[in-house]
């Protein structure tokens, strides 16, 4: 190996030695370590103990390099044993200081005996922790030799299978529903799953994967390349049948737990679509979006609540005024930030969400909606006799709402005053000088977007029961602007996906709270870097960013023909 290689193997391996350390030191592998994902033989820490252990040996070949195969393995065991110095020094540090607590509140005596030790003496330990570690970056690294239609299925099986006993509780809840107490407890844990759950899903996983390596991928390809566009639209409108009937099915089967979930993800894809128009179609950042998802709340709170604040109307009356109330913040605060772009305007609209959020909370406006007492007794929606109580109820109407915003924001973007939000986003100027009213298309943008936020709000409000200022803090805007970017910037798909990464997974795993923020900052670096078009971009997106490689692709790389001076 040449010594550039060398030096890569030594960086990655330090790298991945530095990220095990900081997972052990900051309590992430102790607290992930209670929750079991196949009981009695792997947890989760330990997962997060030795995935970059494996990911050394695999990053330690570059990409499309032809290498002997076992210089390779040789590659990935030094790699493996690189990896684990950070981690045999805290251990060491850790037996030589016993004030380490002081400093580094996290490295606890079960930290290093029971995880890093295994309950073992020091020097067994340290020799099986390092083993572990080589042994696992030389796998990672003999990932290469094997052929991609072997390799492939192997690694998908294990995905799903680790996924789906690390989201346990969802299939637990279904089979709840669906089976006897005595065969689920066959398959599940308290938390996590059973050995011979893990088999069965890897198994099942392995088949499906050859299944679809060998030969399913070309059938699929091949039917589709033959079908009409007659038979394409077909299709297209059978599966959203399917769809809109898997969705009115669903909580039925999910029990009363996630579809509480779901409601809650609804909230935020219903505003997630209302800021994918400002941001992704029209270009304008908006920091301050809770104000409106505030002004929709408490509008529907003061209109239907029964307590002294409220003026007991009904549901159905409150939602038309919170919805038109937040449209018209939505234009007043268009109006002063007509000829700001970028950060001025980020800055701004950061400004009149924090005016908003300290306004809800301030003692001035105590008597009309409660300071931080908040407004309590907010009547639930009705229709004759029938009141909507539980998520199961609200999660109907929350799907009507979010097919609702769907539906208007395909359409208009789709139209003509899409194509506006789009030129005016790409160029303001050029889009001015063309003949687009710069001043009516963004005051649409605000408002429309506001408007979505402002229903989501109205649905909110009676489904919690009460609003406090609390619930309106500037994380929600940041949240919603995630779901945005995540999902992918003028993605009407991308929102939903990106409101189930960022907000029902880690309701799933609400035993991890404390580390949620820290997940969303590295989920964001690593899309930023692997993925800056979203996890499902649009059609426009995915053209704009890969314009240049799809180019150099098609054309290659033409250089400019330089004539000698005569």
């Amino acid at each position: 190996m040449t010594r550039e290689n060398w030096r890569r193997i030594v960086r990655i391996g330090l790298l991945m030695g530095l990220l095990i350390l900081m997972t052990s030191v900051i309590g992430m592998v102790e607290t992930f370590n209670e929750r079991p994902l196949v009981v009695g033989y792997l947890t989760l820490g330990q997962l997060l103990l030795f995935i970059p252990a494996l990911f050394s040996g695999y990053l330690s070949v570059p990409a499309g390099e032809h290498r002997v195969p076992l210089m390779r393995l040789v590659g990935g065991l030094v790699t493996g044993l690189l990896a684990a110095i950070p981690v045999v020094l805290l251990i060491l540090l850790a037996s030589s200081w016993p004030g380490i607590r002081t400093y580094f509140v996290n490295v606890s005596p079960k930290l290093i005996n029971e995880i890093l030790l295994s309950g073992m003496a020091m020097g067994p330990g340290i020799g099986l922790l390092v083993a572990e570690i080589a042994i696992l970056g030389l796998v990672g690294a003999a990932i290469h030799l094997v052929p991609d239609r072997f390799s492939r299925p192997v690694l998908i099986a294990l995905i799903v299978t680790v996924t789906f006993a690390l989201f346990s509780d969802v299939p637990l809840n279904i089979a709840n529903q669906l089976m006897e107490r005595k065969t689920v407890r066959i398959l599940f844990g308290a938390k996590g799953i059973t050995p011979l759950a893990a088999v069965l899903v890897f198994a099942i996983s392995l088949i499906a994967a050859f299944y679809w390596t060998l030969k399913g991928q070309a059938t699929f390809k091949q039917r589709q390349a033959s079908r009409t566009p007659e038979q394409t639209k077909q299709s297209q409108k059978i599966a959203m049948i399917v769809l809109l009937i898997a969705l009115l099915v669903l909580p039925r089967v999910l029990g009363i737990f996630l579809t509480n979930v779901l409601d809650q993800v609804g909230i935020f894809i219903l505003m997630a679509l209302g800021l994918n128009i400002v941001v992704g179609f029209a270009g304008l950042l908006d920091l301050g979006y809770v104000a409106f998802f505030a002004i929709g709340a408490y509008v529907t709170a003061l209109m239907t609540s029964t307590g002294t604040l409220g003026m007991g109307l009904s549901f159905w009356v409150a939602v038309p005024v919170a919805v038109l109330a937040a449209t018209m913040a939505g234009t007043i605060l268009g109006i002063p930030v007509l000829r700001m772009r970028g950060d001025y305007l980020a800055i701004v609209t950061l400004g009149f969400g924090e005016i908003i959020r300290v306004l809800v909370r301030s003692d001035l406006l105590k008597p009309v909606i409660g300071g931080a007492q908040g407004i309590l007794n907010i009547g639930r929606p009705t229709i004759g006799s029938f009141e909507f109580i539980s998520p199961l109820h609200f999660y109907y109407l929350i799907l009507l709402g979010c097919l609702l915003a769907w539906f208007i924001a395909g359409r208009l973007r789709d139209g003509r005053l899409g194509r506006r939000w789009m030129a005016m986003r790409e160029d303001e100027d050029v889009a001015e000088a063309v003949g687009i009213n710069l001043v009516s298309t963004k005051l649409l943008a605000f408002s429309i977007g506001a408007a979505f936020a402002g229903l989501a709000g109205a649905l909110f409000a009676p489904r919690i029961g009460s609003v406090f200022p609390n619930s309106f803090e500037l994380l929600i805007s940041i949240n919603v602007l995630c779901i945005v970017i995540v999902g992918g910037i003028g993605s009407l798909p991308g929102v939903v996906l990106g409101a189930f990464v960022l907000v029902g997974l880690p309701e799933l795993l609400r035993e991890f709270e404390e580390y949620r923020l820290l997940m969303y900052g590295i989920l964001l670096i690593v899309m930023m870097l692997v993925r800056p078009e979203g996890l499902w971009p649009s059609a426009i997106t995915r053209r704009e960013l890969h314009a240049a490689e799809e180019e150099a692709a098609r054309e290659g790389i033409q250089h400019e023909e330089v004539h000698p001076i005569a």
